[in-house]
């Protein structure tokens, strides 16, 4: 599945993926390939991903809203934790 974290500033992350967790507002949640359409709030927390070749990478994001249709995932978050400091 095809996996986007943005921001309002940059893209953080573009690219195929095996799976992700995703920080929703009342507790964490995983997308696998072929998941059924969805939208979710999320809020601080890591999102972590699984790249086939590259392994498992994450980024702590400060809320934001996910979208899940057609394999293809778009998380658009209102900031990265470490933007902060």
């Amino acid at each position: 599945m095809y996996l986007e974290v943005i921001t309002p500033d940059k893209k953080v992350f573009e690219g195929e993926v095996e799976s992700a967790t995703f920080p929703g507002t009342d507790g964490s949640f995983q997308i696998l390939n072929s998941h059924a359409p969805l939208i979710s709030t999320l809020g601080e927390g890591p999102i972590t991903y699984v790249v086939k070749k590259e392994g498992e990478d994450s980024v702590t994001v400060k809320g934001g809203v996910v979208e899940v249709l057609n394999n293809k995932v778009v998380a658009l978050v209102e900031s990265l934790v470490e933007d902060e400091d």
